[in-house]
């Protein structure tokens, strides 16, 4: 799975990592839950220094997530990480962003016999995804890029630029 290889969701295994995440999260997303830096340890499986995700906040696994020094993602963000997630340092998400990593063969058969795939999403240091992007497996997003809201990420973004739209576009430098 984790190669990008063709894998079975309904592995016990994959089953039993799903199930935990799932109580991790709405132990989580408990109103009033104080003990939210210690799930995210326990969801993820490390420490990350400077943290900060709003509730309500959904993953597939944790494990496959990581993330740099002060990550903050707000309201609403979805991450599927059936392949990894590689986050740098002084990245902020907007509200209701998503990292889709995994995808469905194209072939209605393949489909159809529940295969499925992933790939790996990275993001470089100090991006800034607006509210409402979502990116697509296998993208890469450079350092000091900016996405603005609502973008569908479909293709790598170079480092130190402006990029929106659907498909998302590099559309000026940073610095510009």
């Amino acid at each position: 799975m984790l190669n990008g290889e063709y894998y079975d969701p309904e592995d016990l295994t994959l089953k039993h990592l799903r199930e935990n995440a799932e109580k991790l999260m709405d132990e989580y997303n408990r109103p009033g839950q104080k003990n939210e830096a210690q799930i995210l340890e326990m969801l993820m499986g490390y420490r990350a220094e400077g943290i900060s995700i709003r509730k309500p906040f959904y993953c597939d696994y944790g494990i496959n997530i990581r993330v740099g020094r002060n990550f903050y993602a707000n309201y609403n963000c979805v991450f599927l990480d059936v392949g990894p997630i590689t986050i740098g340092d002084d990245v902020f998400l907007g509200p209701g962003v998503s990292l889709i990593t995994v995808n469905h063969p194209l072939d209605p058969e393949e489909r159809r016999a529940g295969k499925e795939y992933a790939r790996p999403i990275n993001i470089g240091n100090n991006v800034w995804l607006g509210a409402d992007v979502t990116v697509n497996p296998g993208v890469t997003i450079g350092a000091n890029a900016v996405i603005g809201s609502g973008s569908v990420v479909v293709k790598d973004i170079p480092a130190g630029m402006v990029a929106a739209g659907n498909p998302c576009r590099p559309v000026k430098r940073v610095d510009a």
